[in-house]
């Protein structure tokens, strides 16, 4: 948490004996996906259990689903999930990399922000599961003295299992609260021209530090069940807007880029095509010698990208004859990803902090 703002007082008109009250102040809560405590089958198991009995991200019916989930799908995947998350762990942080590098972009936007408005915000981070709780740095953000608070889901696209569970879990934090501060939630910022750039200047480093140019640049998306997609949700859409922005940004034709959706889960239709499916067919059937992989709708390196991405992917295109493969790494706390994260947030301040 970044809060420099003076230490509470006792107003001056209150009579004697009233509590000290910290001066007002504009709170941008930023919020992520989350991580397990640790990679042991406990720590896992918790972690899982709260992710998937999440109607946002699996809806079927919890008596259908949670004697499945909690009796045969937690008795296995927090030993596979707990091996995948010890090959990336921080070992010198002990967490995992996701929490290490929200924590600097959170350094790293409370830098900036308080540079253009000093004491009048402060800036802190959450998880929607996992540590630390979304309701826990509401309630610490609300006792420094926040009267107004931006609530900034770090998903450039929107989706119900993403962003609108997030603010689900911030608005019930909210019930909570004895005296509710103002509240404002951040769109989508999936078309930000900032975003784009930031996006395409990591995609041009990459390619201009490899020893021969990748034939084709594969955008994977993490995927959802195709009937969300038939049911309203907007993310389909928006991650093939944003693929389109920065084709049209790096100046190429449609040949040299590809849309495509990973980490598929359960029985069902996902978005198509897979990434795991497309690199490999690339390499099989279109010939596809050496690729480029990046992961748009992550701000940060997480288990999705640096396990399966970097590990699985690249192998399932080594195997079908691939011979160079290069992840792009996430935009991270890179200084033109904070400078697009505040521009987005400062947007969403104007009539609350001048």
């Amino acid at each position: 948490m970044r809060d420099s703002s003076p230490t509470a007082r006792c107003p001056s008109h209150a009579p004697s004996g009233h509590p000290a009250v910290p001066p007002a102040k504009t709170g941008i809560l930023l919020a992520n996906l989350g991580t397990p405590d640790n990679y042991d089958y406990w720590s896992m198991r918790r972690y899982l259990s709260e992710f998937l009995s999440d109607r946002r991200v699996i809806d079927y019916a919890p008596w259908k689903w949670q004697p499945l989930l909690q009796l045969i799908i937690l008795s296995k995947r927090p030993f596979t999930s707990g091996a995948a998350y010890k090959s990336i762990w921080n070992v010198e942080k002990d967490e995992s990399p996701l929490m290490t590098i929200t924590r600097d972009q959170t350094s790293a936007i409370a830098d900036v922000l308080h540079a253009d408005y000093g004491d009048q915000v402060m800036v802190d981070f959450c998880m929607r599961y996992g540590n630390p709780s979304t309701k826990s740095k509401l309630r610490a953000m609300v006792q420094a003295g926040c009267t107004r608070i931006l609530f900034f889901p770090l998903y450039p696209q929107y989706a119900g299992a993403t962003s609108a569970t997030a603010n689900d879990a911030f608005f019930r934090a909210l019930m909570d609260e004895t005296q509710q501060p103002a509240a404002r939630t951040v769109e989508a910022y999936f078309e930000q021209p900032d975003y784009i750039e930031a996006l395409a200047q990591s995609i041009e480093t990459a390619y201009a530090n490899a020893d021969e140019l990748p034939e084709m640049l594969v955008v994977s998306y993490h995927g959802m069940p195709k009937r969300y997609l038939m049911q309203g949700d907007p993310y389909h859409c928006q991650c093939q807007k944003t693929t389109r922005l920065l084709r049209e940004r790096l100046g190429w034709d449609k040949g040299r880029i590809t849309t495509t959706f990973q980490s598929v889960f359960g029985p069902e239709e996902w978005l198509k095509p897979y990434t795991v499916e497309e690199v490999a067919r690339l390499a099989r059937e279109d010939g596809k010698k050496r690729i480029a992989v990046i992961a748009p709708a992550f701000s940060a390196d997480c288990i999705e990208t640096l396990e399966e991405i970097n590990e699985e992917i690249r192998e399932s295109f080594e195997e079908a004859g691939g011979e160079a493969f290069t992840y792009i790494p996430c935009l991270n706390d890179a200084p033109s990803h904070i400078s697009a994260l505040c521009s987005v947030i400062r947007t969403n301040l104007k009539g609350w902090v001048d």
